[in-house]
């Protein structure tokens, strides 16, 4: 079976810290762009960050930018987002997923639909909660 998995949510209080991972099974992820995404409570999902299959590109979303980083390790079927100088707004469940498109087009919208273009792999998402 084909499966992404998400673990280190949790509680923690504004201006801390936390580090995600998404492990993958049944398949490699060196060929994959990984990225993440959040739904906060009541809202819709949005786009947090992408890394390409190498590595080597990355991307994030405005709001996180500075203070999220993403990065992968293929030996280790993982991939990461450590997530510093937290703020409540930043209260989501954090889903990752896999991407065998383009990684220009990771994490984006198609500004024909309005839609982010689809990821072939999800995880069932953990919950991140940011209050004092």
């Amino acid at each position: 079976q084909l499966q992404l998995v998400e673990s280190g949510g949790g509680l923690v209080q504004p201006g801390g810290s936390l580090r995600l991972s998404c492990a993958a099974s049944g398949f490699t992820l060196e060929y994959y762009a990984i990225g993440w995404f959040r739904q906060p409570p009541g809202k819709e999902r949005e786009g947090v960050s992408c890394i390409s299959s190498s590595g080597g590109s990355t991307n994030y979303a405005d709001s996180v930018k500075g203070r999220f980083t993403i990065s992968r390790d293929n030996a280790k079927n993982t991939v990461y987002l450590q997530m510093n100088s937290l703020k409540p707004e930043d209260t989501a469940i954090y889903y990752c997923a896999a991407s065998r498109l383009l990684f220009r087009l990771c994490v984006q919208k198609n500004p024909f639909t309005g839609d982010y273009y689809p990821m072939d792999y999800w995880g069932k998402g953990t919950l991140v909660t940011v209050s004092s």
